[in-house]
């Protein structure tokens, strides 16, 4: 998933949800809300860092 949000550039600021329209760290669900991964875009870097992964057994 980390190479998919990097391969989108700029555009990966607006994928997942945040509390901020744009920037900062988002937030994107996955396996129909049993898990998320938090991710954190910096595009002055052209940087894309996976923080956390959480699964929800």
């Amino acid at each position: 998933m980390a190479t998919e949000l990097t391969a989108l550039g700029r555009d990966a600021e607006k994928v997942g949800r945040s509390p901020k329209p744009e920037g900062g760290v988002r937030f994107f669900d996955f396996l129909s809300g049993r898990g998320f991964f938090s991710f954190l875009v910096v595009p002055r870097h052209c940087r894309v860092c996976v923080c956390t992964i959480t699964w929800y057994g």
